[in-house]
């Protein structure tokens, strides 16, 4: 499975190579016509006021990408918490727990004692985000409309969209969208001939536009009226264990060691461990 899937991101990605690969994309490329004048037709019903926008009673920051994962959304979403909070604003995050099984209409994932859904029931993100942010309430919810509701009525002073640039059922006072500096807008095309979650022209919504994995050295191919930021990740310095017990990293480097990731893009990872000196090291991208 994990080589099919990079094998399709090789050819959406990237120019197809093979006569078989050409011949998948251009099979694909029909839908992704469709897909495309869909979403662009959704849009403009949104921004119409034909379709309605939950308007919140308190500000709601979006985080978000027009592209299929890899942008580093939800490391975003961790530093705006932890920056909120350190400055004694009481804020709530607020995701569709996507890949989790729960089917109700709202869940909270984090309360002061940790957290009363699993991984599975939840979806490991928002998992990840209530671990890493104790006290600070994550709700799930397939319609997002009714988590904001929920945090608003907990007492949320500022709510945060978890990958919520494309949903539009939720009207949002600042809209971040990041996009990955190495390859910003993949191909060009949308899902499923390309990346794209929308088109290009759909990158004109954002208010900040925050340059991930950036060299400080991109260009990007298009004019954008939104300011622009750029950030890069950086491996911690510390590990944590699932009982709560840190480690430095340096005291374990040169030993040897199973890596496991879950992200879209997993290769800079396993070489920034290996970088940080875990050179004997077995990767597991899942």
């Amino acid at each position: 499975m994990n080589t099919r899937r990079s094998h399709f991101r090789q050819i959406v990605e990237n120019t197809p190579q093979t006569v078989s690969e050409q011949l998948l994309f251009w099979c694909l490329l029909p839908v992704s016509v469709l897909y495309g004048i869909t979403m662009r037709i959704r849009a403009l019903l949104y921004q119409s006021g034909l379709k309605p926008s939950y308007r919140a009673k308190v500000p709601v920051i979006s985080v978000g990408n027009v592209t299929a994962g890899g942008t580093g959304k939800t490391p975003m979403v961790d530093f705006l918490v932890k920056k909120l909070v350190n400055k004694g604003i009481n804020c709530a995050v607020v995701s569709r727990g996507y890949g989790g099984q729960f089917r109700g209409s709202v869940a909270r994932v984090g309360d002061h004692d940790g957290t009363n859904l699993t991984p599975a029931e939840c979806g490991d993100e928002p998992f990840l985000l209530a671990v890493r942010n104790p006290g600070t309430p994550v709700y799930v919810a397939r319609q997002r409309k009714l988590g904001v509701r929920r945090a608003e009525w907990d007492g949320a002073q500022i709510i945060i969209l978890d990958d919520g640039f494309q949903h539009l059922a939720v009207a949002r006072d600042l809209d971040l969208l990041l996009l990955d500096a190495d390859q910003p807008f993949g191909n060009g095309r949308t899902l499923p001939a390309g990346m794209l979650r929308e088109p290009i022209a759909a990158v004109h919504r954002s208010d900040l536009i925050i340059l991930t994995r950036s060299t400080g050295n991109e260009t990007i191919p298009l004019p954008l009226a939104a300011p622009i930021l750029r950030c890069h990740h950086q491996l911690s310095s510390r590990l944590e264990d699932l009982s709560g017990h840190q480690v430095s990293l340096q005291d374990i480097a040169n030993q040897r060691c199973l890596a496991f990731a879950g992200i879209a893009k997993p290769d800079a990872f396993f070489d920034a461990l290996r970088q940080a000196g875990l050179k004997t090291m077995t990767a597991y991208p899942l």
